[in-house]
């Protein structure tokens, strides 16, 4: 009989090497202190059933599953696109998670999971790699093998979900290395996020990245490495400001798109930063409190501290 399963994952930012920690080069990823509690318990019936909370304890998606050979099959009817394609993605990662593990299910019993996100859906901050990271755990399987059958990607957001310092991410011939870091900048408290509210579509960008020629993609990874070491190292304000702006340039180049900053914020007086696909969810800005209300008069209302958002 399995016993009753508790397990907390974080979140995660990609500081640096955005598209590039595909191929190798090295990333430095943070842990967010905002992440994701799993709980799962045996039931006498042989179902899977579902239910997920938001932050403040509402219900924002519930589902039965009932068991297949290497499949679970909703037993509910979802009218809406958005509990649709949780529905697929739910039966896409425990799918996968039977062909490596079958055994786990196959006894009569059944499982009621819960699961309670810190963090609004629309945060990007890893909804997805803090439930996979969970899911693995609580089954005994390599969250990295159960990434690889399921949604793919480099695996940082998992290496996230399991630590809580920040840390450097690179793929080694598709295994990944994790060394944890100390970033700590005495200057953090001139640094703080902004939620850019809309999902663009980075499949472009991400189609025009793997689109380039490898002998490109070798120098590129290099100096993507070494602009990751430089900002882990910055000593300074100004040094972390020129080099991230350098890696917007870097980055803003290969994907013959312009940084964020020419986008949206042409004249805001200090740095901005994308982190993970371009046009995602957050950017990284410096300044302070005059800064801040420069997003505000904007509308950018969500706002949150470097100290608030990291580990």
């Amino acid at each position: 009989m399995h016993n009753k399963f508790t397990c907390y994952s974080h979140g995660k930012l990609l500081l640096t090497a955005e598209y590039l920690v595909l191929d190798g080069a090295k990333a430095l990823a943070i842990p967010c202190a905002y992440g994701q509690f799993f709980k799962a318990k045996p039931i006498d019936e042989h179902v899977l059933r579902w239910k997920s909370l938001t932050f403040e304890g509402d219900c924002w998606f519930e589902q039965e599953f009932v068991f297949e050979k290497k499949t679970i099959i909703p037993t509910k009817k979802h009218t809406s696109t958005e509990q649709k394609e949780i529905t697929q993605r739910l039966q896409q990662l425990v799918g996968s998670l039977m062909e490596l593990n079958l055994g786990f299910f196959s006894a009569e019993t059944g499982f009621q999971i819960e699961t309670l996100l810190e963090f609004p859906k629309n945060w990007g901050l890893g909804s997805s790699s803090t439930l996979l990271y969970c899911l693995a755990k609580w089954t005994n399987t390599n969250p990295y093998q159960l990434l690889a059958k399921s949604f793919g990607g480099s695996g940082y957001d998992i290496a996230c979900a399991g630590h809580n310092k920040p840390l450097l991410f690179q793929l080694k011939d598709q295994e990944p290395l994790v060394e944890t870091v100390s970033f700590k900048p005495s200057f953090r408290k001139q640094l703080f996020f902004v939620h850019l509210n809309k999902k663009m579509n980075s499949r472009k960008a991400i189609q025009h990245y793997k689109q380039q020629d490898l002998s490109k993609k070798a120098t590129w990874v290099e100096e993507a490495s070494l602009l990751t070491a430089a900002i882990v190292n910055s000593k300074s304000v100004e040094e972390f400001e020129q080099l991230i702006t350098q890696h917007e340039k870097f980055i803003g180049a290969i994907l013959n798109a312009s940084p964020i900053k020419e986008q949206l914020f042409n004249n805001y007086p200090r740095a901005l930063k994308s982190l993970g696909g371009w046009g995602g969810d957050f950017i990284l800005a410096t300044g302070g409190e005059e800064e801040k209300k420069y997003f505000r008069e904007r509308n950018y209302q969500t706002i949150i501290d470097y100290k608030k958002m990291v580990l």
